[in-house]
């Protein structure tokens, strides 16, 4: 069952929709490409939200029906995906590529503390602020590898970046803009060190080459060896990132 969010008339013509599958709602949005010559859906990593690409002259009516013909497909890439990860005491999650159980210590506020060779993350303070507490230890500590990865990239290639900022987009790990500004998903805490360092690598070399030339891909293949091999492991695992459910807050 689809239904259209609340816009006017004026704005509705490519305005998103809601999807219901199995009793769960997924957010369906629409994106116009010149080059699209059909309708095509993409489910979102996180399992709530879907994208039609369709061609520029295409009805919004159509894309409607499309995505609603593909219920069936959705439901399948649905029940592919595994249960979603909550940050909770005795939970397990991923941290930097290993499996590592939350513990909540109590007692006073204090440090997050990683315990490396028992895989653990102990939270002090009240349990009730646990996830938000360890969600922003996280994002700390993605935002203290990926600057350290960044400049030492920068160095490398002798190039320099203008600010680093953490976000937590559903469709990449990272970006460059043309003003210098590098931006990245802070889940890449999550992922083993070398698709970290791997991402870093990947945007830096924005900086010189702001294409996927073959100049661009010399420059990060020379300066990161592991390269090949991270992009392989964010191919076949890059959506169990998403699976670690937390609160959106802004990060810069």
């Amino acid at each position: 069952m689809l239904r259209l969010f609340g816009f006017s008339a004026e704005k509705a013509k490519d305005a998103p929709a809601t999807l219901t599958v199995g009793g769960r709602t997924l957010a369906i949005t629409f994106r116009r490409h010149q080059k699209a010559r059909r309708f095509i859906l993409r489910l979102g990593r996180d399992g709530q939200s879907a994208v039609v690409t369709m061609p520029t002259r295409a009805a919004r009516a159509e894309a409607l029906a499309f995505a609603e013909r593909s219920s069936f497909w959705i439901a399948g890439q649905l029940v592919k995906q595994k249960t979603p990860h909550h940050i909770a005491h005795e939970a397990e999650i991923l941290f930097r590529g290993e499996l590592h159980r939350i513990i909540a210590s109590g007692g006073r506020r204090g440090l997050v503390v990683h315990d490396a060779v028992a895989r653990t993350l102990a939270v002090p303070g009240d349990e009730a602020h646990l996830a938000r507490r360890l969600t922003d230890w996280l994002k700390a500590e993605a935002k203290r590898d990926l600057t350290q990865a960044s400049g030492r990239y920068a160095t490398a290639m002798a190039t320099r970046y203008r600010r680093i900022s953490l976000r937590d987009q559903k469709s990449r790990w990272g970006s460059c803009a043309a003003d210098g500004s590098l931006s990245y998903s802070w889940r890449l805490i999550l992922a083993p060190p070398m698709v970290l360092d791997y991402v870093a690598a990947h945007e830096v070399a924005h900086l010189r080459e702001m294409n996927h030339g073959p100049r661009f891909w010399r420059l990060v293949l020379s300066h990161c060896p592991e390269a090949r091999a991270a992009k392989q492991w964010l191919k076949r695992h890059g959506h169990e990132l998403h699976r670690l459910q937390v609160k959106a807050s802004p990060q810069g």
